[in-house]
């Protein structure tokens, strides 16, 4: 079964990787901007399906139009728009749950984990679509993919040949510290490899820095969908991509990475 899993993640990386790549690569920025709209959507969707009861379609359907359409003026820069969309948001849902409550005592957790979706999602990936429309934004879209990738790589197979502590075992069992460790090792490894081919703008140093802060943040991130997937009781948020799960699976470690390397580069001007 384990060697099944294996060969159908080994199938989709090939197929999926280089059409990713392209599409990074050669679509315009519109069309990229669209894509990002829609892995969010689906991402909510997902999310949505995890942690809202069965008989909320209304507002799951409605909390994804909302997420999609808060994404909108953020990428745009148009802040105070998006401060004002958050707030009708909140209102609207507020009246949603009003008149649509339920059992009473459900409403408080279902509006938190509906709202949340937004703060989890849609203001993250709306920072993959700012930080695609920084000077060199494809080069460095392309290098947080390759930090992260990196890092699921070698954790994996370091903590295949090499684990022996558990790193945490009540969220994510099969996770080692020494994985973690070698995880760490592949995002500053991409980091540094970047900057000899497709980034030589950016000094080595901070590069080396921001690999190994992604590189956590990743670990991090991928912990943290685990922690919610088993409080919403699912091992995978989906079943779009064989042998990986859902899109969110997919997006766990990329989520905090894509808005930490948007705000390195305004920070430390890289």
């Amino acid at each position: 079964m384990k060697e099944n899993v294996i060969k159908s993640r080994i199938l989709t990386a090939c197929i999926a990787l280089p059409l990713l790549i392209a599409f990074i690569l050669w679509a315009p920025p519109w069309g990229f901007f669209c894509l990002t709209y829609a892995v969010a959507g689906w991402a909510l969707y997902e999310y949505y399906a995890m942690a809202l009861a069965a008989g909320r379609s209304m507002e799951k359907y409605l909390g994804i139009v909302a997420g999609i359409g808060l994404m909108v003026p953020l990428v745009l820069g148009h802040y105070a728009v998006f401060v004002g969309c958050l707030i009708a948001s909140v209102f609207l849902f507020a009246c949603v749950f009003l008149f649509r409550h339920g059992a009473i005592d459900k409403v408080s957790g279902q509006l938190a984990l509906l709202l949340f979706g937004f703060i989890y999602i849609s203001i993250p990936l709306a920072h993959l679509a700012l930080l695609r429309s920084q000077p060199h934004g494809i080069q460095w879209v392309l290098l947080v993919l390759m930090m992260v990738m990196l890092n699921d790589t070698c954790a994996y197979f370091t903590g295949t040949f090499f684990g022996r502590r558990k790193l945490y075992p009540s969220v994510s069992p099969k996770k080692s510290v020494e994985g973690a460790i070698g995880g760490l090792g592949g995002s500053v490894l991409a980091a540094g490899l970047a900057h000899l081919t497709f980034a030589p703008w950016a000094a080595l140093v901070p590069l080396l820095l921001l690999g190994l802060v992604v590189g956590v943040i990743a670990e991090l991130g991928d912990l943290f969908e685990s922690l919610l997937k088993r409080s919403f009781g699912v091992k995978d948020s989906g079943t779009l991509i064989p042998g990986h799960g859902g899109i969110l699976d997919r997006l766990d470690s990329l989520m905090f990475a894509f808005p930490l390397t948007y705000y390195f580069i305004l920070i430390f001007q890289v």
